[in-house]
């Protein structure tokens, strides 16, 4: 499973909202420069956060992009699912149906269990707790330890 590009960029202008603190808010224009986020993508990803209850958008002088909600009440898996859809790992993990081998695959069984715990860990991440975390493994370890 691969989070989208576009689900990667609302993660991102959402911790940005949750860092900027309770009743921030930020231009679209802003939060795609400080988080490098072209600006035309970013409106499309507003867009679909604004529909999914995420943030607020308001247009004018004083208008721009808040959370809708405390950044507690946020969690990764709602910006991933209002972007990308149900988290999955093989389609037969949410539609049993689509597999004639689903009542008798001993793997899915190992994908229901691996999705159960991915979007429970999901679930559990909040932005609170996010937008005061410090990264503690650089983007060089990672790709040194793939």
């Amino acid at each position: 499973m691969q989070i989208t590009r576009q689900a990667d960029y609302a993660v991102r202008a959402v911790l940005y909202l949750a860092q900027i603190g309770p009743g921030g808010r930020a231009s679209t224009a802003v939060i795609a420069r400080e988080q490098k986020i072209p600006l035309t993508f970013l409106a499309k990803i507003v867009s679909q956060l604004s529909a999914s209850g995420i943030v607020r958008a308001t247009r004018g002088a004083h208008g721009g992009v808040a959370l809708a909600r405390p950044a507690e009440e946020i969690s990764l898996l709602e910006i991933v699912e209002a972007i990308d859809g149900p988290v999955m790992l093989s389609e037969c993990t949410i539609n049993p149906d689509t597999c004639t081998m689903s009542d008798d695959c001993v793997v899915r069984v190992v994908w229901c269990e691996t999705r159960a715990e991915l979007v429970k860990r999901l679930a559990e991440t909040k932005f609170d707790q996010l937008a005061r975390t410090k990264p503690k493994v650089q983007t060089e370890e990672v790709l040194a330890i793939s």
